[in-house]
């Protein structure tokens, strides 16, 4: 399959909501939930689209004409790109009715670690998801990361022994989901953690952990003094809270506080890998991409999967040559036009 065949065929059966569009900006979906756009206004998701395109790469071919390298290493497991696919929840609901959290982490799973890559999966008021998504994770030699919700202590503790026991090597945290309607108002109650709370999670979990939600440079360095080994830069695509900058605005302040300290990963409207390579040079370490990973499933299944990983490759693989770069290490802020 090509991409833009992936595409046809996801029209035929993502939607109501998600239209598939041929550049996916958030613009034709705002303010459906359920569905993926964005909460309030729905101007969050359109803006970190915009954000990234509004970053201009200075291009330099005056160098050695060698072999790109992009490969990864996240906590001692290696990966042909710093890209993962992002944790989605809830797809039958918000992306079509094809697949179940459980079907749709059964493909997504193992077909990035068969691309080079590694998934984050999603978390739920439904158990089973979380459980399954953590065994196709075990199943598949740890490559992924099981994201759980800010549960209460219990909840959390029986989901991260779960996980643990199906193989899993990385968690992380979507903390941004306590603004998620379905996690207020529950009992046990759901929500947001002080750093001590965040502190005895991650030593209970014993095993590398992420915060995902993270959008300024306190919340990053709260993160730190909790204990977390990495942070996802995020305002989980506009849907919890409108009138939020975008993730690229304020990605290079935070990278500056705690680059070297943590592992820095960003996610929010990053759509090809030239957007990848620009996050790099802001500041990240890897980049997250979530709702084109839930097209290529719904379009071409596992193929569909390999075809945009690969596809993301190349982009990157060329804008990095074009910029005078030959790995991952060598990409820095003064590639970035204007900074």
């Amino acid at each position: 399959m090509t991409y833009q065949e992936i595409l046809q065929e996801a029209r035929t059966c993502s939607g109501p909501y998600c239209k598939v569009c041929p550049v996916c900006n958030g613009r034709a979906c705002k303010n459906t939930m359920p569905g993926p756009g964005s909460k309030g206004s729905g101007t969050v998701a359109a803006r970190n689209y915009d954000a990234w395109q509004e970053v201009c790469l200075n291009m330099d071919t005056i160098c050695e004409n060698g072999p790109v390298d992009t490969s990864f290493i996240l906590f001692g497991q290696q990966y042909d790109l710093p890209i993962f696919a992002g944790p989605v929840g809830a797809v039958k609901l918000h992306y079509g009715d094809k697949f179940t959290d459980q079907e749709y982490n059964s493909i997504l799973v193992p077909a990035c670690a068969q691309a080079g890559i590694a998934a984050f999966t999603g978390d739920g008021t439904d158990p089973g998801v979380f459980t399954a998504a953590a065994k196709a994770i075990g199943e598949n030699g740890g490559k992924g990361i099981p994201t759980v919700k800010p549960w209460d202590r219990d909840t959390l503790f029986a989901k991260l022994d779960a996980a643990k026991a199906s193989g899993a090597k990385v968690f992380a945290m979507d903390i941004d989901a306590a603004g998620l309607p379905f996690l207020k108002g529950l009992n046990p109650p759901a929500g947001s953690k002080t750093v001590a709370e965040l502190k005895e999670i991650i030593d209970y979990a014993g095993v590398p952990f992420i915060i995902k939600g993270i959008m300024t440079v306190k919340g990053a360095e709260k993160a730190l003094e909790a204990g977390a080994a990495g942070i996802v830069v995020s305002n989980h695509g506009g849907r919890v809270q409108d009138g939020v900058p975008a993730t690229a605005a304020v990605l290079p302040a935070i990278a500056d506080e705690v680059k070297g300290k943590m592992t820095i990963l960003v996610d929010g409207g990053i759509r090809s890998g030239v957007d990848v390579c620009k996050a790099l040079a802001l500041g990240a370490d890897a980049c997250i991409l979530a709702r084109p990973y839930v097209t290529a499933v719904y379009g071409g299944g596992a193929e569909g999967v390999k075809v945009l990983t690969n596809k993301l490759k190349a982009e990157l693989a060329d804008t990095m040559a074009m910029c005078g770069v030959h790995s991952l290490a060598e990409i820095s802020r003064d590639m970035v036009f204007g900074y």
